[in-house]
């Protein structure tokens, strides 16, 4: 949808930054969502922050499945620390501007972190699709080198699109209003406030969205239909199980990632309440940072063993 005119008298751009409204409906249960958020902030950041220490101080996890896993925590990190902080902050204070500038960083490292973690899942199954598909090959194939150049790839990617498609955002005119119904500075409430033809934005959205996001996702599903006919093949029942079993944390982290996401997306086309999409947007920004520690810790043998070790050199 292009940007409509804006109404007589709220022609001023704006240039002091933007009124995030949030969660305001809520009142006094703003102290509540707080403390919620607060401690949901906190397990993500304690779990993704002990994922890539036992694997920093474990030389038995130092392979590529475990290098991919250590940046796959530290974009978990990085990406909720691009939110809540300010979220949690505009719970507590009256005051819930942003600058533009600040809208613009947020916007850069929220979106930035989250296109690179696409590519590296689809990094990540191919080191799954190797090791099982492979297996002679392995260590040959998924070379230290070739981890670091899968790894910056991924970083390229997300950083090279994402920058320009924020930068080219942000050199749009803004004007009306200054209020955003939203808790942070996503791409589809601030093309909102652009008092300016935002259809070529919109088309590099939906252009992003599949090339660079949904093209992963293809490449996982294809690395998986090649994993999935060579576990059948394999002659024994526990020679399957153990196959499996490398893969199954890449794997449900992958459902989660993309389902959780594809549900977000059939939601807030559903909906047609600004509140229950930013309940819906909150649950999916906080599903895969909270989940991925949790799946590769509890499903994780050698990451349990790892974990042990540690509190007994302790």
């Amino acid at each position: 949808t292009t940007s409509s005119e804006s109404n007589p008298g709220e022609n001023q751009t704006i240039s002091d930054g933007f009124i995030l409204v949030g969660f305001s409906y809520l009142h006094e249960l703003q102290i509540l969502l707080f403390l919620v958020l607060l401690v949901l902030y906190l397990v993500i950041l304690i779990g993704n922050l002990l994922v890539i220490l036992l694997i920093k101080l474990n030389s038995s996890l130092h392979t590529p499945m475990y290098f991919f896993l250590v940046n796959l925590s530290f974009l978990g990190i990085c990406f909720t620390t691009s939110i809540f902080p300010q979220l949690l902050v505009h719970l507590l204070v009256k005051d819930k501007t942003i600058s533009l500038a600040g809208c613009a960083a947020q916007m850069y490292v929220m979106t930035i972190m989250g296109l690179t973690e696409c590519c590296l899942l689809a990094a990540m199954a191919h080191d799954r699709y190797v090791a099982i598909c492979h297996p002679l090959h392995y260590t040959t194939i998924m070379s230290g080198r070739a981890c670091a150049q899968l790894m910056g790839a991924s970083w390229f990617i997300g950083i090279s699109v994402e920058v320009a498609q924020t930068t080219w955002i942000f050199s749009l005119p803004f004007c009306g209003s200054n209020q955003i119904h939203h808790f942070f500075c996503d791409i589809p409430p601030v093309l909102k406030m652009a008092c300016a033809d935002t259809s070529k934005n919109e088309i590099m959205v939906l252009t992003v969205t599949v090339v660079f996001i949904l093209g992963p996702f293809l490449l996982i599903i294809l690395s998986y239909i090649r994993i999935i006919s060579t576990i059948i093949k394999l002659p024994s029942a526990e020679g399957r199980r153990k196959a499996f079993s490398t893969c199954s944390s890449h794997l449900m982290v992958v459902t989660l990632f993309y389902g959780v996401a594809l549900i977000t997306y059939l939601g807030l086309r559903s909906s047609s309440n600004p509140d229950s999409d930013q309940v819906i947007v909150l649950i999916n920004i906080t599903v895969a940072p909270l989940s991925n520690p949790i799946i590769y810790t509890l499903r994780n043998k050698e990451v349990k063993g790892a974990f042990r070790k540690t509190v007994e050199k302790i």
